[in-house]
């Protein structure tokens, strides 16, 4: 939904801008977003493959295959496993717009991960999550401004959607889900506000009255986009969780997609290895 390339195409054909994008942080942290033709994409009921990378659900856990060349400032190979296994699937759909134009699909809020890519330190495994959006419009054509929050929890985790929507109108919601997959909706500490990305996009999160959410780790950073993890306390528990803050009007800025080819480079063709042509 972040392609230069697809909003520039019209957005007629999806299939024709798809991508596996992979990002690691810290010391040595890669960013790899190749924006690939219809000739790169492969599907089944179980695979979804995007040139050289792939998923695969193996009826137990969310295999990924990550074979990519990550972008500028470092250049290199990005190879290697990651594993998503599930505690519990839900069945939780959330429509963000009325006329479900756009939905927020969480499959599995509570999850194991393992990761061993090829670099050192780039191997570990602990707590994961998966989930989706899907969309009939563009983002920018319906929203200002998001942020999204999920915060594991003593009793599983909690995720927030808050949304500023072009009409004006917002949109909140909280939801708990606990390691059986089950959901409530949940009572949502106040919005706080607390320190601006370096790109300047505004950031706020929930968080107990007295308590100024803080980041602890800076994962992404774009003109019109943060990513990070960050700390708050909720309903009297302290606990660390993965915060994004998207600034749509910026995105809606001709300038910045320009800016955003440069991280995300198109390929339009591709052929299996030893394919002929």
């Amino acid at each position: 939904m972040f392609s230069p390339w697809y909003a520039w195409s019209g957005r007629r054909d999806p299939a024709d801008n798809c991508c596996i994008n992979v990002a690691t942080y810290g010391p040595g942290g890669r960013f790899t977003m190749t924006d690939r033709g219809r000739d790169a994409l492969r599907t089944t009921r179980d695979t979804l493959q995007v040139g050289p990378s792939r998923m695969h659900w193996d009826g137990r856990s969310l295999v990924i295959d990550i074979d990519e060349v990550s972008g500028l400032p470092v250049i290199s190979r990005v190879r290697g496993t990651i594993k998503v296994t599930p505690r519990a699937i839900t069945g939780v759909e959330l429509p963000l717009a009325a006329d479900g134009g756009h939905v927020w699909r969480p499959f599995a809020p509570v999850s194991d991960i393992t990761v061993a890519l090829e670099a050192k330190g780039w191997h570990w495994s602990g707590h994961g999550y998966f989930d989706a959006n899907f969309g009939t419009r563009a983002l920018e054509e319906d929203f200002d401004f998001w942020t999204w929050g999920r915060f594991p929890t003593s009793a599983g985790a909690t995720c927030f959607y808050d949304a500023v929507r072009r009409d004006g109108s917002r949109f909140d919601t909280a939801i708990a889900f606990a390691p059986d997959g089950s959901a409530r909706s949940a009572i949502a500490p106040p919005r706080t506000a607390f320190k601006r990305s370096l790109w300047q996009v505004k950031r706020e999160t929930r968080s107990d009255p007295g308590t100024v959410p803080r980041q602890v780790l800076g994962m992404l950073d774009a003109p019109f986009y943060s990513r990070s993890a960050v700390r708050t306390r909720l309903n009297g528990e302290t606990v660390t969780g993965v915060h994004e803050a998207l600034d749509l009007a910026r995105y809606r800025n001709p300038l910045v997609k320009a800016m955003l080819a440069f991280r995300v480079p198109r390929r339009r063709g591709w052929a299996e290895p030893g394919a002929s042509r």
